[in-house]
């Protein structure tokens, strides 16, 4: 079953809330009775009831939507709702979700695996003592916690940049995406695939690294399976919200970069409007593509299991 949480909020927050959502992409407008506003997101929709001052977000993505978007960001102090300073005690309380982890080690994350349109990246990053706080300083959160494409960008460069720090983006665009995925049979496989080969990459770059850690996205052994065929002798680690962690945030940044490069690239070059997320919006953009390409074309750039392909071409 889907989440869902309730919140109370003024109309001032609920105001800054609406402004935010406008302006972060992948989040479309909807109409829904009764509401000010509501927004459908990444495996996310919220509303906004004036009457009772309520806030209603459910969905698979809810505990992500609390966790990244309605926070206190740990670089200002500011809460993303009320846009006012936070207190010392909820400052210290966004800074302390996240324990510095200064020990060697792989961190793994992926773009664009709810996005119909675009490509999957997996991005990895080698952290350390020596680095670790470097790029905390350098802003390294979880990407989804950072709503400005070209702040993402800027914090890329710098990362890709600093001494001692090792990386590596595999980028699958939408035709290759779509023939693994056949040959696969399902996201998970595909993504243990695509993890397993960024954590090679960088075994070779960093053998004395010990172990890799990523978000989990499925049972631990298919990831470890697709190690085990690469003769990659790292421990692995999965864990929830690994984001927490510097290393995978700053893959989770990494990734997202090159995915929001590909999605501008690929708009200019088809003329088209290439739209993240999976709502109604990007339905439309993808039966305009079909109408300006053909529906043979559609392969290079979506990825064609998702139930918005049958909706695009009835």
């Amino acid at each position: 079953m889907a989440n869902q949480h309730t919140l109370q909020l003024s109309k001032t927050e609920a105001e800054n809330l609406r402004k935010k959502l406008a302006a972060r992409a992948g989040y479309e407008p909807v109409s829904r009775d009764y509401t000010d506003f509501c927004f459908e997101g990444p495996r996310v929709n919220v509303a906004y009831y004036p009457k009772k001052g309520k806030l209603l977000v459910q969905g698979t993505g809810a505990d992500e939507f609390l966790e990244f978007v309605m926070l206190i960001d740990p670089q200002s102090g500011v809460s993303a709702v009320s846009g006012k300073p936070a207190t010392a005690e909820a400052k210290a309380a966004a800074v302390s979700k996240a324990t510095l982890d200064t020990t060697p080690h792989f961190g793994v994350d992926e773009s664009g695996k709810g996005d119909y349109f675009g490509p999957l990246v997996i991005a990895g990053v080698y952290s350390d003592e020596r680095t670790a706080e470097a790029l905390v300083k350098l802003g390294c959160q979880d990407s989804k916690a950072i709503p400005d494409d070209r702040r993402i960008a800027a914090i890329a460069a710098k990362v890709m940049a600093l001494p001692g720090v090792a990386y590596e983006v595999v980028c699958i665009g939408p035709k290759r995406y779509n023939e693994l995925y056949t040959e696969f049979g399902n996201l998970n496989r595909l993504l243990a695939w695509g993890h397993a080969r960024v954590i090679a990459a960088l075994h070779e770059k960093v053998p004395t690294c010990p172990r890799a850690l990523s978000d989990k996205f499925a049972n631990e052994w298919v990831l470890r399976m697709a190690l085990k065929k690469r003769n990659v002798p790292v421990q692995l680690d999965q864990r929830v919200r690994g984001e927490s962690d510097v290393a995978v945030a700053a893959a989770s940044i990494l990734a997202r970069a090159r995915f929001v490069k590909w999605m501008r690239e690929a708009a200019a070059a088809s003329s088209c409007e290439i739209p993240l997320g999976c709502s109604p919006h990007v339905t439309k953009a993808a039966r305009q593509f079909v109408a300006t390409h053909g529906a043979e074309r559609l392969n290079e750039v979506a990825k064609l299991h998702f139930k918005t392909t049958q909706k695009v071409l009835k």
